[in-house]
């Protein structure tokens, strides 16, 4: 393991007088880079802040595990991933200050995304090797050793933070993800292969580990709910309209729950995420594919499905809820995504207004590759959208502003 680096303070892109001082309105992604680190969208009327510094390539974690924490002086900080010349490192941004620091030390690969709320502690994995690395005080720890006949990875942290869970496929869809790297390559193959997948968990102090769940299919997203230490989600990977994709499972009782029941010939449903409260898990759902888009939320407890209809051009690869549950937010798409949209290339608010969105455009994403896709999350005071891109010819990590910009 390399040696941690000095905590000295990495001063990312300060952006000192954001309201002193008016705002040039820029067309997002014109200039590679940006003249300033903020604009405003000449599209869309709302500020753009990018909040990682130009020192290599800066990424946001996926749109449904948590990368926040709160720092004892009140700030919310974020960890993000950073690469460059030297590997890949876990990095801190402070929100407020735009203050960026390194949490871990820098490897060839680090992945997990796994952060905790209460004690701050950030879980990755290099290799097989499971770390965790304390925000507040630095002080890291091994948790875990993969054995060669377990390679398996870790997702997501339950609740009250004991214990992590993760999954790993069988030798045969290890072998097609090595032979096959392209998504495109090895997505049909690894769910034709009906291959042995397992679910486990490890205890977060001791390191122990338990298989909790075995399926002949492949079985993907795993994500604790985040107020109920018991239950985990999962999914069945593949094409949508082949599987009943939205599972939980007790770690108690280890008895499985199908949360959504296809209803209508070539429908689809996934990516899948739970409100903050962990009582609805929402959902793109399209009744038929390609045809009628949703966002669905079914609650956990049981019942009818609430759902959201929006428009083809509306349609996100991904969507996130805000903090207090009133706004949704979506990443947009290409028109070589799902929805064939031919102006899908926003990044969108959500109003729910009945039995649909009202929507509105915060981000013109049309310089941005969605080969990397945005993912979006709310900021923490629920007034901001961040989400990464490529539109000024690298991946950084950007926030735009809810409130439209009075400059």
């Amino acid at each position: 393991m390399n040696k941690y680096l000095a905590a000295t303070l990495l001063s990312a892109a300060l952006l000192p007088g954001l309201r002193a001082q008016a705002q040039a309105h820029l067309e997002t992604g014109g200039p590679k880079p940006m003249p300033a680190a903020a604009w405003i969208d000449q599209a869309t009327g709302h500020q753009v802040v990018r909040l990682t510094p130009l020192d290599g390539n800066n990424g946001s974690f996926y749109f449904h595990n948590n990368p926040f924490i709160k720092t004892a002086a009140g700030q919310d900080e974020m960890v993000f991933y950073h690469t460059d010349a030297q590997g890949q490192q876990l990095r801190l941004l402070n929100l407020q200050t735009r203050q960026v620091r390194p949490l871990t030390g820098f490897y060839k690969r680090i992945s997990g995304e796994i952060v905790g709320r209460r004690s701050h502690d950030v879980y990755y994995q290099v290799d097989n090797q499971v770390y965790a690395t304390n925000a507040d005080t630095r002080k890291e720890r091994k948790v875990y050793a993969f054995p060669a006949d377990f390679p398996g990875s870790i997702s997501s942290l339950n609740a009250d933070e004991t214990l992590l869970a993760g999954s790993l496929g069988g030798a045969e869809a290890r072998e097609i993800f090595k032979k096959y790297p392209a998504k495109s390559d090895f997505f049909n193959r690894i769910y034709d292969a009906k291959v042995q997948h397992i679910l486990f968990t490890l205890t977060t102090k001791t390191g122990v580990r338990k298989e909790i769940y075995q399926e002949n299919t492949w079985l993907g997203h795993v994500q604790f709910s985040p107020t109920d230490a018991d239950l985990l989600m999962y999914c069945h990977e593949g094409p949508w309209g082949k599987v009943d994709r939205i599972w939980t499972i007790s770690i108690k009782t280890q008895q499985t729950k199908l949360r959504h029941q296809r209803t209508v010939e070539g429908e689809i449903a996934g990516h899948e995420f739970f409100s903050p409260d962990g009582q609805t898990i929402w959902f793109d759902l399209q009744q038929p594919r390609s045809v009628t888009f949703y966002l669905a939320g079914a609650p956990v407890a049981g019942g009818p499905e609430k759902r959201y209809q929006h428009q083809r051009n509306e349609w996100s690869i991904h969507y996130n809820i805000s903090p207090d549950q009133t706004l949704f937010a979506g990443d947009g798409g290409d028109p070589g995504q799902v929805a064939k949209a031919p102006d899908g290339q926003w990044i969108n608010l959500f109003r729910p207004a009945g039995d649909h969105f009202n929507a509105e455009h915060l981000v013109n994403m049309a310089h941005h590759g969605y080969k990397l896709e945005p993912n979006v999350h709310f900021a923490p005071d629920g007034k901001w959208v961040i989400f990464r891109a490529n539109f000024e010819g690298s991946e950084q990590v950007y926030a735009v502003e809810i409130a439209k910009s009075a400059s």
